[in-house]
């Protein structure tokens, strides 16, 4: 089991509290992964860390993990716990999807670098790779048409169409649905963890479970690749012209 306080305006005395808090509503005596949901500007990352060691060494929290750090503040802060020697963050939580590569670019390669694994959340864009969105189609009932696009990660409608396209003719090849073969295309990542499936009913639930046990092909692999690339951010698209 897992939990997610918010890192905004974190204090020792906040993540104590908000630490029995979960005991309490978990109703057990420890947490297997704490995770901090964001990371926190207004307290030293020293207090944090000092703070999360003494979670740990209470026994009340076994490992600890972060959530939406930008990676120079994954990197400051796993810097400071090896000199401090307390406990490390050993999983990050981050978005990332067909239709979100952005965590290749500067995150994916620190987690290697540190031997950290990466729990995916939103692994469907937030709910835009379900199969219901497509060029020339009136949404279906679901996430985005009920409103849930608020706050989600920005994606151009033709970039999605393309993606959903590609999705749609591997679907028809393999027999396999559009979420099964976008989260199948996650889990063929080497730095992916686990990732967090989210489902309405039972039956949402068991098809996505079945996105595991098999393999996309080299060539659904690279026809995936290629129509979901997207444009480095700077400084990584330096030397690349």
């Amino acid at each position: 089991m897992g939990e997610h306080p918010n890192g905004k305006g974190s204090s020792r005395y906040h993540l104590m509290n908000a630490l029995e808090d979960s005991l309490k509503r978990l109703n057990t005596d420890y947490i297997d992964l704490y995770l901090m949901h964001g990371f926190d500007q207004n307290t030293p990352i020293e207090e944090t860390l000092r703070t999360l060691e003494n979670m740990v060494k209470s026994g009340k929290v076994r490992y600890l993990g972060c959530s939406n750090f930008a990676a120079w503040q994954l990197m400051k802060s796993l810097s400071l716990a090896e000199k401090l020697n307390v406990e490390k963050y050993v999983v990050y939580q981050g978005y990332y999807s067909l239709i979100g590569r952005y965590y290749e670019q500067e995150l994916m390669p620190l987690l290697e670098d540190q031997h950290m694994g990466l729990m995916v959340w939103s692994p469907l864009g937030w709910g835009r790779l379900t199969g219901k969105i497509k060029r020339g189609m009136e949404t279906q009932e679901g996430r985005i048409k009920s409103g849930g696009a608020v706050g989600a990660p920005p994606v151009k409608d033709e970039f999605l169409f393309q993606v959903v396209e590609v999705l749609e003719k591997i679907s028809a090849e393999i027999g396999k649905s559009i979420p099964q073969i976008a989260i199948n295309w996650l889990l063929q990542n080497k730095s992916v963890s686990n990732i967090i499936i989210g489902a309405r009913n039972e039956k949402q639930l068991r098809a996505n479970i079945d996105a595991v046990g098999w393999n996309l092909s080299a060539e659904h692999l690279s026809q995936l690749q290629q129509i979901s690339e997207q444009t480095p951010i700077y400084p990584h698209w330096v030397g690349e012209r």
